[in-house]
């Protein structure tokens, strides 16, 4: 009934679990008889056994779309298959995180701009997408044209480099843009926000001299590096090189090859070569990074392209006067922001850190007679730029604390009661240690605000 893999002998079945048992026909015919298909998994030990099943608990209790779902940040419908809504918590997060994005790369001279969603077929034919990828591209007729719906967002960063003539002191240009892409997936491949058709990516191109390379590729692998090590994820680089349906001559690839590899040699980063994975334009660092679960998820990207600047012929002025071709490194740090959403979710399993967390307080009323004072602390966060929700509900404070802390998962829970509204204070319980301490209203609007400043984790 399968051709295998199999077991060579039974004795290595140690410890083994059935997981599962479903119904089927032979040979698919219903006027068959019924058989029943059992699956399960098995190891040498009873402790590699006990170790998977605690994984796979782990995993389901983080899984995303779940947690997504009970804290409304986004929702999945069969109206629009791999097209995720983001709720308003879920814009709230999402925000915050590009925040963030925006401080590191206006400190590292990154300029944003923004491109159509929707652009003529012979510019995709021109950047070689055309032939390389179309299958996977959404397209439209306007006016007895084609027009594609953009997959990636470099050919529109490099019709806005060529609208203007550029002198060597120019470069390195740095163009980010976080833009909207839409790449068609099979619907069996769907899956929440890892596996969808339409994701913004956190795109940046550079536009540079072939000796800037490794500098800007040094400058870049710090950046990722620091947005990871922020968020506590440990991560392993790959370098792929030329795949088999390519574009450019080999004098180009093993330049950009050559310029990847001493970049990460300079660097001192240990890197596996991945052979045949490259961009049909150029090679390519990938940064794989390792979640609270083990799982290892490719996000961050580092492409150098010697192609694209050909194709369209772009051009600047060097220190003679004489016209030169630049070279463009396509990156992102997150990659998909939506998939990157969803590896967070999981990895802090919906508990946030202040600065990212959709409601970063909750004020809870213990009865009507505090509801005074407690609008006057809801207001007070508020002015202080706190994302702050108030409880006013007839429901008992320990009801109220329980979802406030599991379901919404929010950091801080403001209870007011009487005692509180006497003596202007207010009791702070936090998600992460269940412990409740009274201060100061002032005392914790400038902990809470602090924390969010400084983006503590």
């Amino acid at each position: 009934m399968c051709v295998g893999p199999h077991l060579t002998y039974t004795k290595a079945l140690k410890a083994f679990k059935i997981m599962g048992q479903s119904g089927a026909y032979w040979k698919n015919d219903k006027d068959n008889k019924m058989l029943t298909r059992i699956n399960g998994t098995a190891f040498k030990t009873q402790e590699e056994l006990d170790a998977y099943l605690k994984l796979l608990e782990e995993a389901e209790r983080r899984d995303h779309r779940r947690i997504g779902r009970e804290m409304g940040l986004f929702m999945l419908c069969d109206e629009a298959p791999g097209f995720p809504f983001f709720l308003p918590k879920g814009v709230l997060l999402k925000n915050a995180l590009m925040e963030y994005w925006r401080e590191l790369h206006t400190r590292e001279n990154y300029v944003e701009i923004q491109t159509p969603l929707i652009m003529s077929r012979t510019l995709w034919e021109t950047s070689g997408h055309w032939d390389h990828y179309k299958d996977n591209m959404y397209s439209t007729t306007i006016d007895d044209e084609t027009f594609c719906v953009k997959p990636m967002n470099c050919p529109g960063s490099v019709l806005v480099y060529r609208s203007q003539p550029h002198s060597y002191r120019d470069l390195p240009l740095r163009l980010a843009e976080p833009g909207i892409v839409h790449r068609h997936e099979l619907r069996g491949a769907l899956h929440g926000l890892f596996r969808v058709r339409c994701f913004t990516q956190d795109d940046a191109h550079i536009y540079i001299r072939r000796e800037q390379i490794r500098d800007e590729i040094v400058g870049v692998v710090h950046l990722i590096n620091e947005v990871y090590t922020k968020f506590g994820f440990k991560y392993f680089i790959e370098l792929s090189t030329r795949p088999e349906n390519s574009m450019g001559s080999d004098e180009d690839w093993e330049a950009a090859t050559d310029g990847l590899k001493n970049a990460l040699e300079s660097l001192g980063l240990p890197y596996i070569i991945n052979e045949g994975d490259g961009a049909f334009y150029g090679p390519k660092i990938d940064f794989h990074l390792e979640d609270s679960l083990g799982r290892t998820w490719q996000c961050g990207t580092i492409q150098l392209d010697f192609q694209m600047p050909q194709n369209f012929e772009l051009e600047y002025i060097d220190e003679k006067g004489e016209r030169q071709r630049p070279i463009m490194i396509h990156r992102v740090v997150y990659g998909s922001i939506e998939r990157f959403i969803g590896i967070l979710t999981e990895h802090f399993a919906g508990k946030f850190p202040v600065w990212l967390a959709p409601t970063q307080a909750k004020v809870l009323l213990v009865s009507e007679k505090c509801s005074e004072y407690g609008h006057k602390v809801y207001e007070a966060l508020r002015q202080a730029k706190v994302r702050v929700e108030i409880d006013e509900r007839n429901e008992k404070i320990g009801y109220m604390i329980r979802e406030a802390q599991v379901v919404d998962r929010v950091p801080y829970m403001v209870i007011v009661g009487q005692k509180e509204a006497d003596e202007g204070t207010v009791s702070i319980r936090s998600r992460d240690t269940g412990e409740t301490v009274t201060m100061t209203l002032d005392e914790f609007v400038a902990k809470i605000t602090d924390e969010i400043k400084t983006r503590k984790m």
